[in-house]
């Protein structure tokens, strides 16, 4: 086949062009340059889509012998990406940047440029396996568990994962990492990226205020409706959240508070104990089928609904597009505008995607 590899100047990319490479299929890398200012993303492992970043890229398809490109998509991913996450947090949600981005950059502006210009496929250096079953693609937890990223591909659909690529699926990071070495791509040792990549610094808060301003409004006791004290702006929050409350008195029984719920029109920032954070019920919306195979009645499955954590046994019951799903076990810090996914489990290892929708609510 004729496949595009993203190559974004770390090691899971190069090692995932060159076993496309090694497959026989022919070869083009492209590094995505996603930044309009790509002097100012990387302060050491956080950030990404540096010039550095593309310079590691070249070398790398350099080494491999194929064809390489930088294609410009700054302006995409700030409004797609950057802006959609403002958005949500302005409106009290708490979004995944790197779902949108797969789904928005990665496999539907990079993939029809790809389609575009006669390519087969697009490969990447996400750990996920993906194979074809009855017809249909099958999307399954990687190898390396605490490397797997099938929850941030579970927003594509079965048309977009019909043209992906995950070399890595079956692979350990330090395997990766050693063969690497053996091929002598200088980014063998590179740090990974971490948090988001568009604040490299890590202070979500002070970008969001940069960007939205200050919305003063209250921290409220949930349970006695007494004002606490005052914020700069739901944005600054996220349920869950246990530090920085800037609330000056402790709690009456001594333990810490946490945000329950945010009220961005009123700018009301309830606050209350750990108990308070339990969640049975899940209401989502913008259900997506990886499979393109919708459920059709309850379904006994596991959810997950962060990056890294929150899993648990569930039933889930869709209804078009929505869904509702209740939890076996009470979850906490489950917030709107998190991604919940839908995983049947494997016997032989690597849970298989159901599906996944935007979390509206939860009881």
């Amino acid at each position: 086949m004729r496949v595009l590899a993203a190559m974004s100047g770390g090691v899971d990319s190069a090692v995932a062009a060159a076993r496309a490479v090694d497959a026989g299929h022919d070869v083009v890398g492209v590094h995505l340059a996603l930044s309009a200012k790509p002097g100012t993303l990387r302060t050491g492992s956080r950030g990404c889509c540096t010039i550095e970043d593309s310079h590691d890229a070249r070398r790398a398809a350099d080494i491999l012998g194929i064809p390489f490109y930088i294609w410009d998509f700054a302006e995409r991913f700030t409004e797609e990406v950057v802006e959609t996450f403002v958005g949500e947090y302005a409106a009290g949600r708490t979004p995944n940047p790197c779902v949108t981005c797969n789904e928005k950059i990665k496999f539907e502006a990079l993939l029809e440029k790809a389609m575009a210009l006669g390519f087969d496929a697009v490969a990447t250096g996400h750990y996920a396996r993906l194979s074809v079953v009855d017809g249909v693609p099958e999307l399954r937890r990687s190898a390396d568990s605490g490397k797997d990223q099938s929850y941030v591909l579970a927003s594509l659909t079965a048309e977009q994962l019909s043209h992906a690529m995950f070399p890595l699926g079956d692979s350990w990071k330090t395997e990766v990492r050693a063969e690497a070495e053996r091929r002598g791509l200088s980014v063998a040792n590179k740090p990974d990226s971490h948090d988001i990549c568009f604040i490299p610094d890590g202070d979500t808060k002070k970008f969001l205020e940069n960007r939205l301003g200050q919305r003063p409004g209250e921290l409220v006791d949930a349970e006695t409706g007494a004002v606490l004290g005052r914020h700069t702006g739901v944005h600054g929050f996220t349920v869950g959240q246990r530090k920085g409350l800037g609330i000056d008195a402790p709690a009456p029984d001594g333990r810490p508070r946490y945000v329950l719920s945010l009220e961005p029109v009123s700018g009301s920032v309830k606050v209350g104990s750990a108990s308070g954070l339990g969640v049975k019920v899940i209401e989502a919306d913008r259900a997506i089928w990886p499979s393109g195979r919708p459920l059709t009645e309850p379904t006994e499955c596991v959810v997950q609904v962060r990056a890294h954590g929150g899993i648990v046994d569930a039933v889930a019951d869709v209804d078009s597009d929505a869904m509702t799903v209740h939890l076996r076990e009470p979850l906490r810090g489950v917030a709107p505008g998190q991604v919940v996914v839908l995983y049947r489990p494997d016997a032989e290892g690597g849970d298989i995607v159901l599906g996944s929708a935007k979390i509206a609510g939860t009881r």
